[in-house]
């Protein structure tokens, strides 16, 4: 068969066989054929519009795919509108206002087509048209690669869009396409975008990334059903939502994602089944607006790689999580608005960097047989209106188990905090809240910590090994009326870890704390009554003898270097010291502001510095404890406004009596401030310094450049710190004399040499920003104790000597 002819065959016995034969062009052959006849196509490039109107065979020579070239200069290269079969050919468009390919009537079936085109749409099916695509390719930078519009249909099985200016595949207009294992990537636009009233999509074994859009748009009221698909690496949003969009996601996996991995609005509604979530830049699932819905059912969502909730509702939206997991977050929940609702029944919430639950401005949320793990807070109640259940739920191993603030009023029934590292239940700013049958075991800190006279009702709940006691009411103050305080009715503790137990009175009444310290037995708060007494107190004991500030500055002194830094802290306990004794004299004392800022490069002791203040401060009486809470800016700035300042407030809280350390405090006021909450914790530090001057010593730290920025975002800042103390980059000799200390507290010692190798590799070291000082003469040790291990784990009887003695060679490369 000669090149650029039709060979047509007639497969049928009638009259009608002289149609067999070769053709010179595509058009005459078309125009021969009947029902039922094959043409092949001899390899070349045709410069014709095909419209094929019977139910031909129409393909490209065997073994040869691609040879046969569709390549008209403008106008659709290839329209189809009967039930044929069109196979291995090659289709070219240059025309920006119509399709490649155009399937307009039929059950057609296209076979093995490459679409290589800059079109309006690779691939258009449209209006009864019902096609079955099979393992086509569409490569259109122009237009859309796949566009399904004005009812049409069909399958699409093993199908791939190789790039597309715009959607991947365009569904609207009561479209209904089916989509199975095909592969969609390189759009301008969404991978997949179903769009109006009637359009429906439904995609089986799919994949969608390394789209400039969203991987999957489903808009004004359409709706697709996604199993067992991929969508991932997208720069937009992984699947959106928007004006009645109905969508059904089942076993599908979204991850890689930049901004929200789903995202739906405007009365949406969305069901996941067994879909996983994973590495996502802003929520994993975001609702908004009244009517929206997530309903998740057995899915997982984590590996957050941004700084925002797992899961965010907002505006009136619901969300629904029923036997799901969210782990390594930030955040996991948070819901927010009044309308807002959230219910999660048999999930589990674990590594959570800040707060698990939090519910705020009115919203509500239920969670029923949960367990929240690993959280700095369980489930935090923010403000008034804010509220709902918790029932049968276990918090685990968080720092806080519950947190109720503001007016806050949820109802906490049967649940277990177990180990809290600061408090199992804490109330305070006019929270309010019902704790029903609850239990608190093992809490470092209280069981219950009620402050500033908040009407907390506790029905049942028991205490078990609390370091600081079972409950804590702190004193209303001297306006609280009559009906202020936690209400109290069958409440019992272990006594803080003692071998009674106490029970409080049968009778419910309102318990108001009004000394400032309790023993931590609800039965001896004062204020409580009793039908009868109760057995006394057990006597609390001795607490360890504190040092006096001469024995904590001679361990400052015995640090090594920071000479400059030890003159400071000394001047200033010389001025504190002095000034008390000029008191006693009936002399008027040099007014010492005690906050202080500490600059220099990270690893040069300024945490370990601060403890030894407080300790210092504690011991001439100044502070009460002289305890050390170190923060951050994570521990202080909250996701929305108001929420910084509970965050700040609860940090001062627990450094009262102590030192509040600030590292990085630059943080809080980027350069790029926008709408960032940092300034709102620096303005809530400001008040809270001069409102309680006395109650807590602060030191801000960070680089020394930053520093200077920090202290100008607010006017009050500067004047809250009038003294900074630098603390100077370690010479090379100062950090051999860590590594000795090091190596003598570790029971090795530095062979001969190795001491000049060290000073030497020190020198040597590059002393960019993330040089670590101290901490790089620690991590230089451990390398070399690995290398040492390495090295005498091959000798079958090493001497003392060879255990215990660090050479040159078991020195690290300088990289």
């Amino acid at each position: 068969m000669a090149q650029g002819t039709v060979q047509v065959t007639h497969t049928g016995t009638s009259r009608w066989r002289r149609r067999t034969g070769e053709y010179a062009s595509l058009a005459a052959a078309l125009e021969a054929a009947a029902d039922g006849d094959v043409l092949t196509v001899a390899p070349g490039t045709y410069r014709e519009n095909l419209v094929v109107q019977r139910s031909i065979t129409l393909r490209g020579p065997e073994g040869a795919q691609g040879s046969v070239r569709i390549a008209p200069a403008d106008g659709v290269p290839l329209t189809v509108r009967a039930s044929a079969v069109v196979q291995d050919l090659h289709v070219e468009g240059q025309d920006a206002a119509a399709p490649a390919v155009l399937v307009e009537d039929g059950t057609p079936e296209l076979l093995d087509l490459r679409v290589v085109t800059r079109s309006a749409s690779g691939i258009e099916v449209r209006g009864s048209a019902r096609p079955t695509v099979r393992r086509c390719t569409v490569d259109n930078p122009a237009g859309l690669g796949i566009a399904v519009v004005d009812g049409g249909g069909g399958v699409f099985e093993e199908c791939e869009v190789v790039s597309a200016g715009q959607a991947g595949v365009a569904v609207r207009s009561g479209a209904h396409p089916r989509l199975e294992r095909c592969s969609i990537h390189q759009a301008a636009g969404s991978g997949i975008t179903v769009t109006g009233e009637h359009a429906a999509l439904e995609a089986v074994g799919c994949e969608i990334y390394e789209v400039r859009g969203s991987g999957v748009q489903v808009t004004g009221r359409a709706t697709a059903h996604l199993t067992d698909c991929d969508v991932h690496r997208t720069t937009a949003d992984g699947v959106t939502l928007d004006t009645d969009a109905v969508l059904t996601l089942a076993d599908c996996r979204i991850h890689d994602i930049p901004e929200n991995a789903v995202d739906l609005r405007s009365r949406s509604v969305l069901t996941l089944t067994r879909t996983t979530v994973r590495q996502f830049g802003r929520n994993g699932l975001s609702v908004w607006d009244p009517g929206t819905r997530v309903d998740a059912n057995q899915c997982e969502i984590f590996d957050s790689t941004g700084d925002y909730p797992a899961v965010w509702v907002s505006d009136g939206a619901t969300a629904v999580l029923d036997s799901c997991r969210v782990h390594d977050v930030p955040d996991a929940l948070f819901v927010l608005d009044r309308g807002s609702r959230a219910d999660v029944v048999d999930s589990d919430l674990s590594q959570v960097r800040n707060t698990a639950v939090s519910v705020s401005d009115g919203a509500t949320a239920q969670l029923d047989d949960c367990r929240i793990r690993d959280a700095a807070t369980g489930a935090w109640f923010r403000d008034h209106g804010s509220g709902g259940t918790l029932n049968n739920c276990t918090l685990d191993g968080n720092r806080t188990g519950v947190i109720v603030t503001k007016g806050a009023d949820p109802v906490i029934e049967r649940c277990t905090v177990e180990g809290p590292s600061e408090a199992g239940v804490y109330v305070s700013a006019g929270g309010r809240g019902s704790f029903v049958d609850c239990r608190v075991t093992g809490s470092a800190g209280y069981g219950f910590h009620v402050i500033d006279g908040c009407r907390t009702s506790l029905r049942k709940c028991r205490t078990e090994r609390c370091a600081r006691g079972g409950y804590e009411f702190a004193d209303s103050g001297p306006d609280a009326g009559p009906e202020s305080g936690p209400q109290v009715e069958d409440c019992s503790s272990d006594e803080s870890g003692g071998n009674g137990s106490r029970t409080a009175p049968p009778v419910r009444e309102t318990a108001v704390q009004s000394a400032p310290h309790s023993p931590g037995l609800l039965g001896s708060i004062p204020g409580q009554r009793t039908a009868e007494p109760g057995p006394p107190a057990a006597s609390p004991a001795p607490a360890e003898p504190a040092r006096t500030s001469q024995a904590v500055l001679g361990e400052l002194d015995a640090l090594v270097g920071l000479d400059s830094v030890k003159r400071e802290v000394r001047a200033l306990t010389d001025m504190i010291e002095v000034g008390r004794r000029r008191q006693k004299a009936g002399l008027k004392a040099a007014s010492v502001k005690r906050h202080l800022v500490f600059t220099g490069s990270p690893g040069t002791g300024k945490t370990t510095v601060a403890r030894l203040y407080g300790e210092i401060l504690a011991a001439l009486g100044v502070l009460e404890k002289g305890h050390l809470v170190e923060v951050s800016r994570v521990d202080l700035v909250g996701e929305h406004i108001g929420s910084t300042a509970i965050r700040t407030q609860e940090a001062f809280q627990r450094a009262r009596g102590g030192v509040l350390f600030i590292d990085e405090a630059y943080a809080l006021s980027p350069e790029d401030a926008g709408r960032d909450f940092g300034k709102e914790a620096i303005d809530t530090l400001v008040k809270l310094m001069e409102d309680q001057r006395d109650a807590v010593v602060v030191i801000v730290a960070g680089y020394t450049a930053e520093m200077e920025r920090f202290l100008s975002a607010n006017p009050g800042v500067a004047s809250r710190f009038s003294r900074t103390i630098t603390f100077g980059d370690y010479g090379p000799g100062e950090l051999l004399r860590i590594v000795e200390q090091q190596a003598e507290e570790h029971e090795y010692r530095l062979a001969p040499g190795a001491a000049e190798a060290l000073a030497e590799y020190f020198t040597k070291l590059p002393k960019g920003p993330a040089f670590g000082n101290g901490r790089t003469a620690r991590q230089t040790f451990e390398a070399m104790v690995e290398r040492h291990a390495s090295r005498v784990a091959q000798l079958p009887d090493p001497t003392t000597d060879d255990l215990t003695l660090l050479f040159a060679e078991d020195l690290p490369q300088v990289s």
